[in-house]
């Protein structure tokens, strides 16, 4: 046992040095277990970028409270079976676990079983992106390929090209128009 919590603390480092992402767990940030969970193939194709279109937030604090409320909102009020999202990244430049590695989302319908979802908390139709939010982005993005969660050839959407909504708002969608992997 001791030995399998050396070799993920060992691959939680050197994904942070690779790719200077630091994830903070569901647990550290005082996340809910989930009701549920239906396993995600490795290998997808797709990632979907999403605003939470809440609150903004730009301390570890204030992200951990409305992440939280998040996923109340998410369980209670939708009845789903955890917070929607894959990952979610702070304005405070944190990439924070949702749902996590391997576990499908409930971020895009009809996408979830075939791509990752990850979502900046606040409205960015009227936040701007900060240049640590665009770092720790395409660092979590880089490590789903390094895992294999995402092929390296995978395509990225904002959730607007693959739903009937203004998700991920205007400024990160003008922002992932720029991104390598983004297709019209």
């Amino acid at each position: 046992m001791a030995s399998k919590a050396l070799i993920a603390l060992a691959v939680l480092l050197c994904a942070h040095a690779v790719f200077g992402v630091t994830i903070i767990s569901k647990s550290q940030w005082g996340g809910r277990a989930p009701n549920g969970k239906s396993a995600l193939a490795s290998k997808l194709s797709y990632a979907v970028i999403h605003h939470t279109a809440g609150n903004y937030c730009s301390t570890r604090s204030a992200c951990e409270t409305e992440l939280r409320n998040i996923q109340n909102y998410h369980m209670n009020s939708l009845g789903w079976a955890d917070i929607g999202y894959n990952f979610l990244i702070g304005g405070d430049g944190n990439v924070y676990e949702g749902r996590g590695w391997n576990v499908m989302g409930a971020h895009a319908t009809s996408w979830n079983a075939k791509s990752i979802g990850i979502s900046f908390l606040g409205n960015y139709n009227n936040n701007k992106l900060t240049s640590a939010q665009i770092a720790a982005a395409k660092g979590l993005l880089a490590d789903a390929v390094s895992r294999g969660q995402i092929i390296s050839g995978y395509t990225l959407y904002g959730h607007r090209q693959v739903g009937s909504t203004e998700c991920p708002g205007t400024n990160i969608w003008n922002e992932i128009r720029t991104w390598s992997n983004w297709r019209a």
